[in-house]
């Protein structure tokens, strides 16, 4: 098939290139000329496990290919992917602006085009979005109807960054809103030899699921959380509970987002859990537990200062940048609002991350780290060894390093804080150390 993709960001970049993979031609929108550029000479615009190859075989093969001209693309294509951001406002609300700008680009390039197109929302958008946003601005632009003149789908992605490849080949199942079938069976025909079931939908049933998922992890976050702290005060160890209570496969609970950890972050779950919260506050839907989710998360992060400023030292190095390990998405990353609300306070912060180079960064992750800490290039070290040498508290905030390799470089005064469970049981016995909930 030959598709166009809109927006070459975590989630673009990885749906365009699986596509071409897959055999598809595709060609690949942004209105920046950096991440075009990346494209079309091979490279990602994003740090993704094997995405880099992908897109370089697939610009070899001729399959994949990227532009500025949004109106070219979608001529040169029998169906387009939005994968834009939604970001969020202040009050919680969705920033549709993105996702309107582009539907009204491609029902602008859709007036003068005979062939019948179908639009596929990708994005992740709150129920009604496509039927109250993305189908006006079509209609708007091309001067046809949704359902004659072209068709929509959702097709939701369940992409997690540092293993979005992976996920894209080995889906729990697809999920297909459409307006009609035959909408519906095209999008269906982008997953050929993807072996996954094939859900087939309302338009809002499809943006809901996502949603729906979301919380769902979002939840599984913080539950964990607040039970391994809660065993904490009593003695016992938070991480050990947890361990027991994955054990039980019985009723479907799954290891994922249920291992006790630093509070959760990124691009998706804080925001989409604001948004769901400010439609359940828009349709007078009491929602108590969903609402107690992000004022526990915030305390989980306090809990973590605490535990910093408990040490008792000024200069603390933070191993770990990004929001979870494997990525350079800063984007609502706790670990850059523990680094600044240090700061504020008086402290001296060293900070080394192996993927993360601010330098690298573009689009709103290159925005939201220059925003929250616009002085970042002078807290980075170049290695693990460069922080610890010159700190005296040294916060354990990734998952990737291994602390086998850490141990020597550690001096018998240094305070180890650990966010992430780097550090077994056997391996703390000497360390002066304290783990945020076990």
């Amino acid at each position: 098939m030959r598709v166009s993709v809109f927006g070459l960001g975590y989630v673009g970049s990885v749906t365009a290139a699986c596509l071409a993979d897959q055999g598809h031609r595709v060609v690949g929108v942004d209105v920046s000329p950096i991440k075009v550029k990346q494209v079309e000479s091979g490279r990602s615009p994003v740090v993704e496990p094997r995405l880099d190859e992908l897109i370089e075989e697939a610009r070899r093969c001729g399959r994949l290919s990227a532009t500025l001209d949004g109106e070219a693309a979608v001529a040169e294509s029998d169906m387009s992917l939005v994968c834009v951001g939604t970001p969020s406002n202040g009050n919680g609300s969705l920033h549709f602006g993105y996702v309107e700008q582009v539907a009204r680009e491609i029902g602008e390039a859709l007036r003068s085009k005979r062939e019948r197109h179908v639009v596929v929302i990708r994005s992740t958008a709150l129920p009604g979005t496509a039927d109250d946003v993305v189908i006006p601005a079509l209609e708007a632009g091309s001067g046809k109807t949704a359902g004659d003149g072209f068709g929509v789908c959702v097709n939701p992605e369940f992409l997690r960054e540092g293993t979005a490849v992976h996920d894209y080949y080995n889906p729990s199942y697809v999920v297909i809103g459409e307006t009609e079938t035959v909408s519906g069976s095209a999008v269906e025909e982008l997953y050929v030899g993807v072996d996954a079931p094939v859900i087939r939908t309302s338009l809002r049933a499809a943006e809901m699921i996502k949603y729906a998922s979301n919380a769902f992890h979002a939840l599984k976050v913080t539950f964990s959380n607040e039970i391994a702290c809660l065993a904490k005060q009593q003695g016992i160890d938070g991480r050990e509970v947890m361990e027991l209570l994955c054990r039980d496969r019985v009723l479907n609970i799954s290891t994922k987002y249920l291992t006790p950890g630093f509070a959760f972050g990124g691009s998706c779950l804080p925001k989409d859990l604001r948004a769901l919260l400010y439609r359940a506050r828009e349709t007078d839907v009491d929602c108590p537990l969903l609402v107690s989710i992000l004022d526990s998360n915030e305390t989980h992060l306090r809990r973590a200062i605490d535990l910093v400023e408990r040490a008792g030292k000024h200069r603390v190095g933070v191993l770990g940048l990004s929001f979870k390990a494997g990525t350079d998405d800063v984007r609502e990353s706790p670990v850059v609002h523990l680094v600044e609300t240090l700061i504020g306070r008086g402290y001296t912060v060293l900070v080394y991350d192996e993927l993360v180079d601010p330098d690298r960064l573009v689009g709103q992750n290159k925005a939201s780290l220059e925003r929250d800490l616009p002085h970042v290039a002078s807290l980075m070290r170049e290695s693990v060894e460069a922080v610890v040498r010159d700190a005296d508290t040294i916060v354990l905030a990734t998952e990737s390093l291994d602390f086998g390799e850490i141990r020597p470089l550690l001096q018998p005064n240094q305070h180890v804080v650990d966010l992430t469970g780097a550090v077994a049981p056997e391996g703390r016995a000497g360390l002066v150390y304290d783990g945020i909930s076990w």
